[in-house]
C-alpha cells in the first residue's frame, strides 16, 4: 500500500506567499509554518514529525525550506528517513527530487544554498 504525499511549507513573514512553494504537487496534507527557520522549534514541522508514517513521502520546495543549516537538515531527514519516510525537494538537486535522499547519506547535503 503506498503512503500518502505529506507537503511542508515554511515562509519567514506573514506576508509571504506560501502557495507557490508546492504549486502543482498533488498531496494529500500540507503543513505550514509562518516562522523563522533558524531553528527546528516549530508547531507544524513538529506535527508533520509525528503525523509522517513509514511509506510516506514528505515534499519540500527546497532544502532551506525545513531547515536553515546543515546539521538541523541532516537530523530531520535522517529521523524521517528512518521511519521509512521519504524525503523530496522540488527545487533543490533534481536528481534527488525524483528518488528521495539515500537514508540521509552526507553527499546528499553537500549544498551550497544553506547556512
Amino acid at each position: 500500500m503506498a503512503g500518502q504525499r505529506v507537503g511542508y511549507v515554511r515562509v519567514s513573514t506573514l506576508d509571504q506567499n506560501e502557495k507557490r512553494q508546492l504549486e502543482g504537487q498533488v498531496l494529500d496534507r500540507v503543513f505550514t509554518d509562518k516562522a523563522s527557520g533558524r531553528d527546528t522549534t516549530r508547531p507544524e514541522l513538529t506535527e508533520l514529525l509525528r503525523f509522517a508514517r513509514d511509506g510516506d513521502t514528505v515534499v519540500v520546495h527546497s532544502m532551506d525550506r525545513l531547515a536553515r543549516n546543515l546539521d538541523d537538515l541532516r537530523a530531520l531527514v535522517q529521523g524521517l528517513t528512518r521511519k521509512g519516510v521519504r524525503v523530496e525537494f522540488i527545487k533543490d538537486e533534481p536528481g534527488l527530487h525524483r528518488g528521495g535522499l539515500p537514508h540521509g547519506q552526507p553527499h546528499a547535503f553537500c549544498h551550497g544554498g544553506l547556512r
